[in-house]
C-alpha cells in the first residue's frame, strides 16, 4: 500500500473515532438535558399542588379557631409569591428562594397550629394536612432526582473534553433546586409538624 493512501486512511479513521466521539457526546448532552426538564416538570406539578392546598388549609383553620392573623398573612403572601413565580417562569433560583420563604411561613404555621388542639378534631383540617405532608415528601424526593440529573449535566458542561461540545453546540449547566435560606431550614418541617399533631396509634 503507497504511503499516501496510508495517510488518508488514518486520516479517515481519525475522522471517524471523532465524529462517533462528536455524536456520542452531543446525544448524551440531549439525554441529560432531558431528564433535568422532566424532573422539573415532575416538581412543579408537585409545587402547584401545594399552592393549591394552602388555601383550604388557612380557609379551615381560621374558621375553627381564633388563628394569629400575623401567621395567616405571610403563609398566604409567601404562598402567592411563589405561585407568582411559578407562573412567570422566574427560572429555578428565583422558584427556590419562593418556595424557601413559603417553607419557613409554613413551619410556623404549624408551630401555631400545636396550640390550637382543637384543629385536630377538625376531619377536612387533618386531611389537608396529611395531603400536604405528603406533597412535601414527594417535593424532596423530586429535588434529590432533579438535582441529580443536574449534577451530571453540569458536570460533562465542566469537564475536558465534553465542554468543547458543549460550548459548540450551545449546552449549558442548569441551576440546583436548592434550599438556601437558614430559616427555611430551622422551621419545622410538614411532615414533622404533622406527625407531632397527629402520632402513629401505638
Amino acid at each position: 500500500m503507497a504511503p499516501a493512501l496510508i495517510v488518508i486512511v488514518i486520516a479517515i479513521f481519525i475522522a471517524l473515532i471523532i465524529g462517533l466521539w462528536l455524536l456520542t457526546t452531543y446525544n448524551g448532552f440531549v439525554r441529560i438535558r432531558n431528564l433535568v426538564q422532566e424532573a422539573w416538570k415532575q416538581i412543579d406539578v408537585e409545587l402547584q399542588r401545594r399552592h393549591d392546598l394552602i388555601p383550604n388549609l388557612i380557609e379551615t383553620a381560621s374558621a375553627a379557631a381564633q388563628f394569629e392573623r400575623d401567621t395567616l398573612q405571610q403563609v398566604t403572601a409567601a404562598r402567592n409569591f411563589a405561585r407568582d413565580a411559578s407562573a412567570t417562569h422566574q427560572g429555578v433560583a428565583a422558584q427556590s428562594q419562593a418556595e424557601q420563604q413559603l417553607s419557613g411561613a409554613l413551619g410556623r404555621f404549624f408551630a401555631v397550629a400545636e396550640s390550637y388542639p382543637q384543629l385536630q378534631s377538625i376531619q377536612n383540617f387533618v386531611a389537608l394536612q396529611h395531603e400536604l405532608a405528603n406533597t412535601e415528601d414527594r417535593i424532596a424526593a423530586g429535588r434529590r432526582f432533579y438535582n441529580g440529573n443536574v449534577r451530571a449535566l453540569n458536570t460533562k458542561v465542566q469537564t475536558v473534553p465534553s465542554n468543547l461540545v458543549a460550548r459548540w453546540f450551545g449546552f449549558t449547566e442548569a441551576e440546583y433546586f436548592e434550599l438556601d435560606d437558614p430559616q427555611a431550614r430551622n422551621a419545622p418541617t410538614i411532615r414533622g409538624a404533622f406527625d407531632r399533631l397527629n402520632p402513629p396509634p401505638q
